[in-house]
């Protein structure tokens, strides 16, 4: 089980770095422009984001 959760971390660093490895000025406009987002906008996409997550994740296994 810590294998699995070390390696999901791991591909979770490579996919977090792949957008500024690419593209680094337009990951510092969407960082900046994050910054004047309403908060419950950037709540909704996290919640997005996991609920994403965890299907895909129940979908696989």
């Amino acid at each position: 089980m810590w294998h699995d959760l070390a390696v999901a971390l791991c591909l979770l660093l490579v996919i977090e770095g792949l957008f500024p490895a690419i593209s680094p000025g337009g990951w510092k406009r969407m960082v900046a422009s994050l910054g004047e987002s309403p908060e419950r906008h950037i709540r909704m996409a996290g919640l997005g984001f996991m609920c994403a997550g965890a299907l895909l994740l129940f979908l696989i296994n």
